[in-house]
């Protein structure tokens, strides 16, 4: 295999100057006000009164989205979790900063010009073109309660990346990614299948995210991957991968329960209604698949190596979770089960499969987000009975129509996503470099990074 020299640091490549990032942030912060006073007397419906009145049981769906989204948010604390577990002590507070930053960047980001791009005027199927910064209803509860629900939907597809490109790439090239996928990659795909696109006019259907947040998140990690190249010590001197443990598996362990946890918002949440009483179908598939995908993982990596790993049944049951949440509203119980089984052996046969390309993925995430997403996309039009929304798929008589809607959706986010990664991490390192220097990964980023290590009483080793 090819060896590529993985930090390649010279004078053209340093860090940016901390003017120009405070420079940057003065400017956004002079839009953000300078915005606020046209905005502030924009009013729609301050108080909901209208809304009630319109719909007396519109409470009903503003707690059961609320709930549902406060949900999702938690699942940023599982996300933390399972990649700082995953990877060495010495970078755990470089992924748990990335964690939090993805949500702040995201929620910024998504605030000013990302729900516009998802929700507003749709512009001949391509993106929205209207409602800058919440403009135009500025008080709008229903409004705000549409983008409560939506935001923590796009600070998880960032945050799906941290995992691919941990413990070698710089803080400011992740700040750069996050704005960019917050802003722009993420909505513009949004809008093509929940916002009135071209996607959804084509009859694709993506119940809670399967593609739009997970498969997108997967493959843009996939590229930042690539252009990074492997970390230090992954590969031997006859390119055979290595394993590198990580530091916590029982942190990991808790940060999978708390995403399954939250994942009871993910999927049934997306009925938008609360007063859809197929939330309990729904909750039900979703941890059918789960379980089904981390007992498929855990049986098939036992064959091939003859240890109960843990943690490949750990990405196993999020491999689950992923594939059902396109599906999870228009199937049964039974079809759950199986989209889970073959998603918990998808994610074995991916990692080892990615591995041994020369593909770093520390926490496997392509492997769980991107491959899963994908097969869950199509599982859509293999299985889907009919029994709600009108969407019927082959193995249930519908024949192939919605099958080739769920491979156009599935092709279009694997180019979207893994292109506008790939421009987006090749760009930055071309401009500032996105790897850290040698030194500083072998000490750890948490020290050169972020000043300190995340267990201070302990001296890490590396071996």
């Amino acid at each position: 295999m090819r060896y590529v020299n993985p930090t390649a640091t010279d004078s053209a490549k340093e860090v940016l100057p901390v003017r120009r990032y405070s420079t940057l942030l003065f400017g956004l912060v002079s839009v953000l006000l300078l915005a606020a006073p046209t905005l502030a007397f924009a009013a729609g419906d301050p108080n909901g009164a209208a809304t009630l009145e319109a719909a007396p049981n519109a409470p009903i769906t503003f707690i059961w989205m609320l709930v549902a989204g406060f949900l999702v948010f938690f699942m940023q604390a599982g996300f933390a979790m399972v990649e700082s577990g995953f990877c060495r002590a010495k970078n755990a507070n470089n992924l748990m900063m990335k964690n939090l930053l993805d949500f702040v960047i995201g929620s910024l980001a998504y605030f000013a010009i990302g729900f516009a791009f998802m929700y507003g005027t749709d512009l001949k199927g391509m993106i929205g073109s209207s409602g800058w910064f919440m403009s135009g209803d500025f008080y709008d509860v229903t409004k705000y309660r549409d983008f409560m629900f939506q935001v923590v939907f796009a600070a998880t597809a960032a945050t799906i990346v941290s995992g691919a490109v941990a413990e070698r790439l710089k803080f400011n090239a992740y700040l750069v990614y996050s704005l960019v996928i917050s802003a722009f990659i993420y909505p513009v795909y949004g809008h093509w299948v929940w916002g009135g696109g071209w996607l959804s006019q084509l009859g694709f259907h993506d119940f809670a995210g399967s593609g739009v947040v997970h498969a997108l998140g997967g493959f843009v990690g996939l590229a930042g991957a690539i252009v990074l190249g492997p970390r230090f010590g992954k590969y031997d001197k006859d390119g055979k991968p290595r394993a590198i443990p990580g530091h916590n598996i029982p942190f990991a362990t808790i940060g999978v329960f708390i995403l399954w946890f939250g994942w009871f918002g993910f999927n049934p949440g997306s009925t938008l209604n609360g007063e859809d009483l197929r939330i309990a179908v729904i909750a039900v598939n979703t941890n059918m698949a789960a379980a089904a995908g981390a007992a498929a993982a855990l049986l098939l990596i036992y064959a091939k190596s003859k240890v109960w790993d843990i943690g490949m049944a750990l990405n196993g049951a999020l491999a689950g979770l992923v594939a059902v949440t396109a599906p999870c509203a228009v199937i049964s119980g039974p079809s759950a089960i199986v989209i889970g089984a073959i998603a918990g052996v998808l994610v074995v046969l991916s990692i080892l499969t990615v591995e041994n390309m020369g593909i770093d993925d520390p926490v496997g995430a392509f492997s769980v987000h991107g491959v899963n997403g994908i097969w869950g996309l199509l599982a859509v039009g293999l299985f889907a009975d009919g029994t709600y929304g009108d969407i019927t798929g082959l193995f249930f008589g519908g024949g192939t129509a919605q099958l080739m809607h769920q491979l156009v959706g599935a092709g279009t986010v694997i180019v979207w996503a893994f292109v506008l990664g790939f421009v987006t991490f090749k760009v930055m390192d071309l401009v500032f470099g996105i790897r850290v220097s040698p030194e500083e990964e072998i000490a750890g980023l948490d020290l050169q990074e972020h000043g300190g290590p995340a267990y201070g009483n302990f001296i890490t080793v590396e071996e």
